[in-house]
């Protein structure tokens, strides 16, 4: 065996928020055929993750450093690496998939480029895949996400070739073995879902009188962020501060820190659509998707028809534990018969297989190109500051070295700024807007 397939592979995963970090490094590590050598890179935005949420995430990486798009294709020019996980947002994948392109042209190899979904996918279907089609492989972390996700892109003539069959990368823990003493109840809170203070005033309520019907029980709030910081999606409520003006019963507390801890002492799992439910139901925790809002595409839980998980609040302050429906847990990549450590064999197969393809790889394709796309594309590369050809614009944010102490306060105050408009400003604009 040559020592070139011995050694670490170098892979590079370009993230934009806390948990598409946590999803590109955890997917880098089950998917490359061999030991790894990880570079992290967090791309400069709304999104950048802070030091507490990278720790809370508990991901390590060799290095980790924040850059701007064209920052992150300087860097992939002028260094050699294996894999590369794109762990971004649709449009950012398709705008990194153009410049690497342009990056690459001159070069006699490139490496193996992946991206993929953190989570569910309820919303936005054919835009999301089709910003992401280009990559080696586009996973899908169920069989019927790539059922769906083959069948776009061979709705449109494009190759599916890509599309690749894995699990949730973060799935893992002990199983379930009986209640807890005290019983545990915990709600995984959601950013962006549900988005009225009515409706996120409603679910706290409901998840207090809980507590307060159930004295013996521990009720826990999960929080994905502290105010002020953002995750993938923005949060203009905090659940914080909305439960600051109620009364809290003892037995009901906020929590921060890694859903797989918090799961080892959960009883009952209780969520509007968050992928925390697929985590729980791999681990055969008892587990209930709220209906009391609806059952909406705008919530994401109509994802769960069919799972036996729906239920209400009446229903769970009456001590219902809803029984999931094992055909529907088998097509949701959630793993809970066991096959989990199977489940990237076919990607690991797959990049290995192009790893040593003769020649290299060939220049990557996306389906969206000035011929195809000419009204949306450019706009798209123009938000990361990329030409039509994916070629860095003139004035483009980037440096040729690490930005100086007073740049690094600028850029500081400056997100700041930014994060202080969408969480504080932008809406009050809009509910003076509603007036």
């Amino acid at each position: 065996m040559p020592a070139s397939a011995t050694k670490p592979l170098r892979v590079a995963v370009l993230a934009d928020s806390d948990t598409r970090w946590k999803w590109g490094a955890l997917t880098a590590n089950r998917v490359a055929p061999r030991d790894v050598r990880l570079d992290g890179f967090l791309l400069r935005g709304r999104a950048t993750p802070t030091a507490r949420q990278l720790g809370e995430v508990g991901v390590t990486a060799d290095s980790l450093r924040e850059v701007t798009a064209v920052e992150f294709l300087r860097a992939m020019r002028e260094e050699s690496y294996d894999l590369l996980v794109l762990a971004l947002v649709g449009g950012g994948v398709q705008a990194m998939l153009h410049g690497l392109k342009r990056a690459w042209e001159d070069r006699p190899r490139r490496p193996v480029v992946v991206t993929g979904y953190v989570g569910v996918v309820y919303e936005k279907l054919a835009d999301g895949l089709l910003l992401r089609h280009g990559a080696d492989l586009v996973l899908a972390n169920s069989r019927q996400d790539a059922d769906r996700f083959r069948a776009v892109y061979e709705g449109v003539g494009a190759d599916a070739s890509s599309v690749t069959e894995v699990a949730l990368p973060f799935l893992g823990g002990d199983s379930y073995e009986g209640e807890h003493e005290p019983y545990t109840v915990v709600f995984a809170a959601q950013p962006s879902v549900p988005e009225s203070r009515k409706d996120r005033t409603y679910l706290l309520n409901r998840l207090v009188e809980h507590a307060r019907r159930h004295p013996e029980r521990e009720v826990l709030l999960k929080l994905r962020s502290k105010p002020g910081e953002h995750t993938t999606h923005i949060e203009e409520l905090p659940y914080q501060k909305l439960s600051q003006r109620l009364d809290l019963p003892a037995n009901f507390r906020l929590v921060y820190g890694h859903m797989g801890e918090v799961l080892d002492r959960t009883d009952l799992l209780v969520t509007v659509s968050s992928t925390a439910a697929l985590e729980s139901l791999h681990r055969r925790i008892p587990t209930a998707v709220l209906t009391d809002l609806g059952i909406r595409e705008s919530l994401g839980n109509h994802h769960f028809l069919g799972s036996g998980c729906l239920a209400s609040w009446d229903q769970l302050d009456d001590g219902h534990r809803p029984v999931p429906d094992a055909e529907w847990v088998a097509r949701q990549g959630v793993a809970s018969d066991g096959s989990y450590g199977t489940a990237f064999d076919a990607a690991r197969a797959r990049i290995a297989k192009l790893l040593d393809r003769p020649g290299g790889l060939p220049p990557l394709t996306p389906y969206y190109t000035p011929v195809t796309a000419p009204g949306y594309l450019p706009g798209i590369l123009a938000r990361h500051h990329l030409g039509p050809d994916g070629t860095p614009l003139p004035g483009a944010p980037a440096a040729d070295k690490e930005p100086g102490p007073v740049r690094q306060i600028v850029r500081r105050a400056a997100r700041g700024a930014y994060r202080h408009g969408v969480q504080r400003v932008a809406p009050v604009i809009r509910r003076m807007g509603e007036l």
